[in-house]
């Protein structure tokens, strides 16, 4: 990955971070809504953003519909406020790695209890 594209990346993410906390007024984007990753493409034209959502799956299926409708109007904004010659089209994808991260500790929990218990016999 070029040192250009990871920095196009990083100021994506900060920017929709901001405008998705302070800007988009649609009520469906409520609760923790968290970019956390920005993969844009080679050539920069197309960037999937990771969003992480705190809430059930009828909550984020609301936010990631919210998103869906604020798409355009994040586009123009980031053109607002980034300098590139083509602002990139952006795609919304759940990042669940969170969530992965906690089942995995839950994980290795049961397994040092289970351990433990075996071991105390």
């Amino acid at each position: 990955m070029t040192h250009r594209r990871k920095q196009v990346e990083h100021l994506i993410r900060a920017e929709l971070s901001d405008l998705i906390s302070r800007q988009v007024k649609d009520p469906r984007l409520k609760g923790l809504v968290t970019v956390t990753e920005v993969s844009a493409s080679p050539d920069l034209k197309q960037a999937r953003i990771f969003i992480s959502i705190m809430g059930d799956e009828e909550e984020q299926g609301e936010v990631f519909r919210g998103l869906s409708s604020a798409c355009s109007f994040l586009r123009h904004e980031l053109a607002k406020r980034v300098s590139l010659r083509h602002i990139p089209e952006l795609s919304f994808e759940k990042d669940d790695s969170i969530e992965r991260g906690i089942r995995l500790s839950q994980l290795i929990e049961q397994v040092s209890a289970e351990g433990s218990e075996s071991g105390q016999s």
